[in-house]
């Protein structure tokens, strides 16, 4: 059966792939000695060319009748030479074109005996996820090879929300100051890991110019796509000395005894076939060439194939169409062995994949980081055994990395670049001073800036954990009246003028579109300032103000309520009015305020008046310190609480010019006409005037802002509020910059600690000093009701109890009387027991004793009723 066999012979990978060619035809047919189909090999050398590689395949189909063929090696090569296969039904199989475009679905008689580029984009993707490098640069061959993986790769790093600035193609025929120049490109940029998928005789050159320029440095990564890595071995020692601390992925190989063999009779081999090339172990592509022969003389012997006969006729022959093709077709795709280079089976036309091995370039060796399963992500080691139920993108499940520079510390991924170029910041005259201060030097034309949010920024830098250098560039001008705005200078980050833009820059949603914010360094909200006035008038009558109205009624209620109470208990007392109302009123009063002079005779009362004297040096000492605190403290309130209230009041409403805030009065409602710009110098004489004279009744602002004023006028003017959830300041950068992550860590460990109150101690001032700044809400001082109802409910509960109490023995003492009366009575007509009477006025008096009342009352009362009793 004659099989085409088209290669690039004059490369490294060409000789190699033709020794294992080579030998797996004897060793085949060395154990199937009873086959009765043989391969013929026919081949050709494609020259790295693709024109060439497409006539050597019309020669193979036309002159020799080839039935299938072998090649050709390179992507772009194979799908020209696949195209006609398809047409002729003649299986092309290829041990090496890795495009994932090259598909059985659109050239059914194309096979892959080796694995598709887009398998190992995973593995790349859970490299840099574990390793948390934010920004990729792909580095790739201009060619269909090249070109195949960056769709693949692309949305793979867009699933783990990592970004590609910038792409990175090089010609296979650029000159080494070609390949400089893009890597000088690359050396001006920030990101500092790059993706090589590139021929291994383009990637060598490559490294050597990167290591030549500086490139090969600490700080940068650099991994390896299988192209690379699986001829690493290949190549001279110049080459990998240059690759040092790379990274390398290349599909794992099981290490068996009889690939042990194989490489040692392989290496004689190739040594004998090329002496002149050094004496290296057998590539995988060498491999998966030998494994490729193997299962196409199975399929061969399987189909029984016959041999053409070729027409000898002088007439261009026609393109040779193989009646068999589909049947050998297939057969090779339901091929199934255990080969060389692990288990053989083809799926839609592709060999498939298990694991990949992720090797460390050390010099001229190598060192094993990890491994890549499918479905269980990153491990140390290869163990089939393995139960693991997640899928890993931890570093902590690879081995220590050596990384270019000979450092074990895993590089960032993006630096400032080391070319001289500094970090651009833009930087705007703000509208307050303390805040963003921007003066350019007329001789030298350089940009100085101070202030708050200059302080910051520069504060955040130096915590940054690499270096930063930066520059200030002047963006407007140099006045806050500038026509330019916050919007205008973020958008100049959208637009690559500037790296960073800093000030007292709000974080808005409309910026948001066009930049990225990192964390803001100071207070949020948008609040009012307002004029403060003395809670309390100190009139005439400032001494009712104290206690609240319902106290004052409380207080008389109880005041009236007690002394009637004691009335009641005390009936000497009672007994002595004459029956006027002023008199029992003046009784009552006299009670309530000094019953503790009088000599009470009722236990009860002397309760009743126990707890109320305790009422009343409650009442009287919070009112003492009430009163005390109104006549010498000045308790200030503000004009306005409510930011609606002075739409509803129709007041004239003032903002800082230039401000956003103008745009947020009218979302809230507020008139055009009613509200009034102002700079910040003129907020107080706004604010003094008044909304009646031509001033306004409030300043709404910024937080920070409103802060800095009442630094210096903190005694007439309050804030309220917030009244408005803003985010606060911070700085801008581009869109998916790296920078916003760690200048965010750096800012939360300034406002975590002092320095951010240093920092507004040194621009602002300490508005902690000032004793009604911040946000305050004034409620009465006087003392209600409310605040003494459980005395309250004490007292009148126990005036209550002694009031029941009373009555209930005065009930039983009438009672007792009547029956004596009764009994008296009937026995008018009998002799009179003399001694019953003592015993029964002793009765009485001992129950007159239990609740109080006193023999004389005692004897009044009943001495009517002992004469009538006599008569």
């Amino acid at each position: 059966m004659p099989i085409g066999v088209i290669l690039d012979l004059d490369t490294l990978f060409g000789k190699m792939a033709q020794t294992s060619i080579t030998m797996a035809l004897e060793d085949f047919y060395t154990i199937h000695s009873n086959y009765s189909t043989r391969l013929v090999l026919h081949t050709r050398d494609s020259n790295k060319d693709n024109l060439k590689a497409t006539l050597a395949a019309l020669d193979l189909l036309q002159n020799k009748t080839t039935e299938v063929i072998i090649g050709p090696q390179q992507s772009s090569q194979a799908v020209i030479v696949s195209e006609i296969g398809n047409t002729s039904h003649v299986p092309v199989i290829s041990f090496s074109a890795t495009s994932p475009t090259l598909s059985s679905i659109h050239l059914p008689y194309f096979i892959r005996t080796t694995i598709n580029d887009a398998a190992q984009v995973k593995t790349i993707t859970s490299l840099i996820k574990a390793y948390g490098w934010p920004e990729v640069v792909p580095i790739y061959e201009d060619t269909h090879f090249g070109r195949g993986i960056l769709p693949f790769l692309a949305d793979a790093l867009e699933e783990i929300n990592v970004r590609i600035p910038y792409h990175s193609f090089i010609s296979k025929l650029s000159t080494d100051a070609q390949i400089k120049q893009e890597l000088y490109k690359l050396q001006t940029m920030q990101t500092m890991v790059f993706v090589v998928h590139m021929s291994p005789s383009l990637a060598s050159n490559l490294f050597l110019k990167a290591k030549e320029i500086g490139m090969m440095g600490e700080g940068y990564v650099w991994i390896m796509t299988d192209g690379v890595t699986n001829m690493v071995d290949s190549l001279n020692e110049s080459v990998t000395s240059a690759m040092k601390g790379a990274l390398g992925i290349r599909l794992y190989v099981h290490k068996t005894n009889e690939l042990n063999n194989f490489t040692t009779r392989w290496k004689m081999r190739f040594h004998e076939d090329n002496p002149q090339e050094m004496s290296n172990d057998p590539s995988i592509y060498a491999l998966w060439a030998y494994d490729t022969i193997y299962a196409l003389a199975m399929a061969a012997e399987k189909v029984g194939v016959q041999n053409t006969e070729i027409d000898n006729s002088t007439a261009p022959p026609p393109l040779h169409v193989f009646p068999k093709g589909p049947q050998l077709l297939e057969a090779i795709t339901n091929i199934k062995f255990q080969g060389l280079s692990g288990n053989f089976e083809l799926v839609n036309g592709q060999l498939q994949y298990s694991s990949f091995e992720i090797i460390n370039i050390v010099g001229r060796g190598i060192r094993e980081v990890g491994y890549w399963r499918a479905g269980q992500g990153l491990s140390r080691e290869v163990d089939k055994s393995n139960n693991k139920s997640y899928y890993s993108t931890s570093p902590g499940d690879l081995n220590p990395v050596i990384w270019p520079g000979e450092t074990i510390v895993v590089p960032k991924g993006w630096g400032i670049p080391v070319s001289g170029t500094k970090l651009r910041v833009g930087v705007k005259m703000g509208r307050n001073p303390q805040f963003m201060k921007v003066e350019v030097d007329p001789q030298t034309n350089a940009t100085r800036a101070s202030g708050y949010s200059v302080d910051v920024f520069e504060a955040a830098v130096k915590r940054l954990p690499y270096a930063v250098p930066f520059e200030y560039e002047h963006f407007g001008g140099t006045s806050g009246e500038s026509s330019l705005t916050y919007n205008d200078l973020v958008y100049q980050v959208y637009v690559g003028k500037y790296d960073i833009v800093i000030g007292d820059i709000t974080i808005r949603y409309n910026r948001t579109r066009y930049a990225d914010f990192s964390m803001p360094y100071t207070d949020s909200g948008v609040a009012m300032i307002v004029p403060v006035r003395d809670a309390v008038k100190k009139s005439t009558f400032i001494f009712f103000k104290p206690l609240t109205a319902d106290l004052w009624l409380g207080s008389f209620a109880f005041f009236i309520y007690t002394g009637f109470a004691l009335l009641i208990l005390e009936p000497n007392i009672r007994s002595s009015l004459k029956g006027s109302l002023a008199g029992y009123l003046g009784t009552i009063m006299h009670l309530s305020l000094f019953a503790y002079q009088e000599k009470l005779q009722n236990n009860l009362s002397k309760i009743v008046v126990i707890i109320w004297v305790f009422v009343l040096l409650v009442l009287a000492s919070s009112y003492t310190a009430s009163l005390t605190s109104m006549l010498t403290v000045q308790q200030l309130q503000p004009t306005v609480t409510d930011i609606y209230d002075l739409k509803r009041n129709g007041d004239y409403v003032g903002y800082i010019r230039g401000s956003f805030v103008e745009d947020l009065l009218g979302q809230l409602g507020f008139d055009r006409t009613k509200t009034k710009g102002y700079s910040n110098d003129d907020f107080a004489e706004a604010l003094d005037k008044g909304s009646a004279n031509g001033g306004v009744a409030a300043i709404v602002n910024e937080i920070p802002y409103i802060k800095l004023f009442l630094a210096k006028s903190c005694k007439s003017y309050t804030m309220v509020g917030p009244i408005y959830k803003t985010a606060g300041f911070a700085f801008a950068f581009p869109k998916d910059s790296p920078l916003v992550t760690d200048m965010s860590r750096a800012i939360l460990n300034i406002t975590d600690g002092d320095g951010i109150i240093q920092i507004e101690n040194k621009w602002i001032g300490d508005s902690n000093k000032c004793q009604n700044s911040g946000s305050i809400t004034v409620e009465s001082n006087s003392l209600n009701f409310h605040s003494f109802w459980g005395l309250f409910l004490i007292t009148g509960v126990v005036s209550t109890i002694c009031i029941l109490i009373f009555a209930t023995m005065s009930f039983r003492k009438e009672r007792q009387k009547k029956i004596n009366i009764t009994s008296l009575e009937t026995r008018t007509d009998e002799k009179i027991d003399t001694e019953a009477l003592p015993t029964m006025n002793q009765e009485e008096d001992q129950v007159s004793d239990a609740v109080g009342i006193s023999p004389a009352e005692n004897n009044s009362d009943s001495s009517p009723t002992n004469a009538n009793m006599i008569a």
